[in-house]
């Protein structure tokens, strides 16, 4: 059995606190590291997309982690979700397995778990950022939106899809992100259907409108829009803007398109952006390392809590079996975890045709099948198949 290692002497500056940030700082406050971890938001961000974990590799992760039980106790309980047509008959039933993996939890609800667990022996900053990063011998010398400047040993960017430090070590966005010619939104809206922890999903060609109750609450819903689309211009921060493009790209649509659009137009929480992907060529430059969607992200659909969750348990058992020396465990991280990260990542790219077929025949195709994998004689079957990229690496033994 290998003896723990502790890691008193190594001070980490963690970019992020959705879920990579988080899940990374508890791992190393078990080693004993001294972890800062800064956030541009003014505090811990509630709410968001459900995430889901599913086979024996995640749930080894979050046992190790501790918060295996306070996960299940948070699940969603989400049921099957019904794929119907213009009028709301059910076309196609998509068993929960299938979209919520074995036990599912809001993004907000895990980020908080892991707050709660590390608030006391994390330094956690709220409402800046990081500006500069300069390597050098002594460590990275690092410049914040508002707070003095410090230095540490290590800097991990683990802040999201369009990394601010993923831009500042290893160049511009455009270099890294692939789109994926679709465009994904979410908000909350009423729960005109009465639905309880169920969902529907709609689709025409090139566009889905879904709406679903995760939580039970009989008063809010959630949609969903994904649409197919060639690259669009516009401001991140302009929330008017987005909510134009997608009332101009879903007028018309049938089903409960219109009451739909009614609850864009009031929702004070839309969440949009491309469907797309992160590709770098390395995860690792000197003292600073990328975790997450900063380093190998999808938009949606490759798994990328789950593979945040896994990333950060292992980038600090290399940390703490290197006994902090980042010259052997940087380079570790990035070779057990690169692997992994593509192969979840890749199914990723099946997202945006599944929700949006772009032809009716393809919409038609898209249902038969999942109405075979969704039949008793195949859900074994289909229960492996969603499991693969999330069980393919061989977790190390890292100290307890």
């Amino acid at each position: 059995m290998t003896k723990p290692h502790h890691l008193g002497h190594l001070s980490v500056l963690i970019s992020g606190a959705s879920v990579a940030g988080p899940a990374l700082a508890l791992n190393l406050a078990r080693y004993g590291a001294r972890v800062t971890v800064v956030e541009k938001a003014p505090a811990l961000r509630t709410g968001g997309f459900a995430v889901d974990f599913r086979g024996h590799v995640h749930r080894t992760v979050l046992t190790a982690m501790g918060i295996w039980d306070d996960v299940h106790a948070h699940r969603t309980r989400m049921g099957r979700q019904t794929v119907v047509a213009a009028d709301g008959t059910p076309r196609v039933e998509l068993p929960a397995e299938m979209m919520s993996g074995d036990v599912e939890i809001f993004r907000g609800d895990l980020a908080r778990i892991m707050y709660e667990r590390t608030k006391d022996a994390v330094e956690y900053v709220f409402g800046d950022s990081v500006t500069a990063l300069t390597d050098t011998p002594r460590g990275v010398e690092v410049a914040f939106e508002r707070g003095a400047p410090r230095r540490f040993d290590l800097v991990v960017g683990a802040d999201g899809l369009h990394s601010r430090t993923r831009r500042l070590v290893f160049g511009d966005e455009s270099r890294h992100l692939r789109f994926l010619d679709h465009y994904v939104a979410g908000f909350s809206l009423p729960n005109h259907l009465g639905l309880n922890r169920t969902g529907r999903l709609y689709s025409e060609p090139g566009r889905c409108v879904g709406v679903s109750n995760y939580d039970g609450d009989p008063e809010r819903a959630g949609a969903l829009l994904v649409f197919r689309s060639e690259r669009l211009a516009y401001d991140r921060r302009d929330v008017a803007a987005q909510k134009r493009i997608l009332t101009e790209r879903f007028a018309g649509t049938g089903w409960e398109t219109p009451a739909v659009l009614k609850g864009l137009a009031e929702t004070d929480d839309l969440y949009f952006d491309a469907i797309a992907q992160i590709h770098v060529d390395r995860l690792v430059r000197g003292r600073v390392a990328l975790l997450g969607d900063a380093g190998y992200g999808a938009t949606m659909g490759g798994m990328g809590t789950g593979v945040a969750i896994v990333a950060a348990h292992v980038l600090a058992g290399e940390l703490a079996l290197a006994g902090g020396d980042h010259r052997i465990a940087l380079p570790a991280y990035e070779s057990r975890i690169r692997d992994f990260a593509r192969g979840c990542q890749k199914i990723s790219g099946n997202a945006g045709p599944f929700f949006a077929p772009a032809t009716e025949r393809r919409i038609r195709s898209r249902d038969r099948m999942y109405r075979l994998l969704g039949s008793r004689p195949m859900a074994g079957f289909f229960k492996r198949l969603t499991e693969r990229a999330a069980t393919a690496i061989q977790l190390r033994e890292y100290p307890a």
